[in-house]
């Protein structure tokens, strides 16, 4: 059996509704993998992010370009205070704010932003991420009120990318640019977003798309501007990405890479951190008492070790 390890970590904010991550940790012949995919998500969908796994445990990860990559703080959908508090401690000059949270107004994502380009001061980069939440005429209206923040980008505002496109030529009058997540990492075909012009942007993340050559490949063939984001991980899953955004021939925008204050701890020692918004590309080795730590209870680890031999097994098996 392969060397595996399931892990469940409490967030440090609650996010996209999650309060503790889970995953999982696979060792092959190259390194470490992580397998994290959410609950939600099926079989289909879960096998793609454990290609990624297995290829970071198997192969590493293509050549590097660059010795560090820029990255992006992430702020949740908090109060106006904390998002600025996180702003200026991340130290990042670029800041990502999840806007559009469930039961939340619209007043507080303006409260958020302003309270975040605020924490920036005026030379700081403030993107917004809505995960699909909004419709076109919603999103059109909360791009007009919150591009007197400068943004530098909205991610998915809206769910479907004809929508996408919609919105895109409606918003370029006050000068905000269109970023894909989920029109890329959950689509039956990433490409409609460029034959589209869904967008100016498109976000990479290597576990849903099946890794990080599949990333490379994917960012060849649409020819657009890319943002290499996490999703999630630990600082083992989080190395695939900055293996990503180290090896692309242009890295135009900070990466989403700078989530791991997002946990409450990390399996590795030391973790990917920012240091002054930057992520050097040095190896990540799990720390066995971390393991130890947060490893999961016995339920949960069934629950994973079941997901885990369904996904082995629609991908043809893995060797370990």
């Amino acid at each position: 059996m392969a060397e595996v390890s399931v892990y469940s970590i409490p967030m440090a904010h609650r996010f996209r509704g999650v309060t503790r991550r889970e995953g999982m940790l696979l060792k092959g012949a190259a390194g470490w993998g992580e397998w994290c995919p959410f609950t939600e998500y099926d079989v289909a969908e879960a096998s793609k992010w454990l290609q990624a796994a297995i290829e970071a445990a198997d192969q590493g990860f293509p050549r590097p370009v660059r010795s560090r990559v820029p990255v992006n703080a992430t702020i949740p959908a908090t109060d106006p205070v904390t998002a600025r508090d996180l702003t200026v401690a991340s130290r990042c000059r670029t800041v990502k704010v999840k806007v559009a949270e469930p039961g939340q107004a619209w007043q507080e994502d303006v409260a958020r932003v302003e309270a975040v380009r605020d924490g920036l001061g005026p030379t700081g980069r403030v993107r917004v991420d809505a995960n699909g939440a909004w419709s076109p005429d919603q999103a059109v209206t909360m791009l007009r009120e919150l591009s007197r923040f400068d943004l530098e980008y909205a991610e998915q505002p809206c769910a479907q990318v004809e929508d996408l496109a919609q919105v895109r030529r409606r918003v370029s009058g006050f000068g905000v640019r269109i970023a894909a997540d989920e029109s890329i990492r959950r689509a039956a075909d990433p490409y409609r977003v460029a034959s589209l012009d869904a967008a100016d942007v498109v976000v990479l993340k290597v576990q849903p798309l099946g890794g990080a050559r599949a990333c490379m490949e994917l960012a060849d063939d649409l020819g657009m501007d890319v943002v290499v984001s996490s999703a999630l991980e630990t600082s083992v899953g989080l190395r695939a990405g900055i293996g990503l955004a180290a090896a692309l021939p242009e890295l135009p925008y900070a990466c989403g890479l700078n989530t791991l204050p997002l946990l409450a701890a990390d399996l590795a020692t030391p973790g990917l951190v920012a240091q002054d918004g930057w992520i050097s590309v040095d190896d990540v080795e799990p720390d066995p008492r971390l393991m130890s730590t947060w490893a999961a209870d016995e339920a949960t680890t069934d629950r994973w070790m079941s997901r885990f031999e369904a996904c082995v097994a629609r991908i043809g098996g893995w060797d370990g």
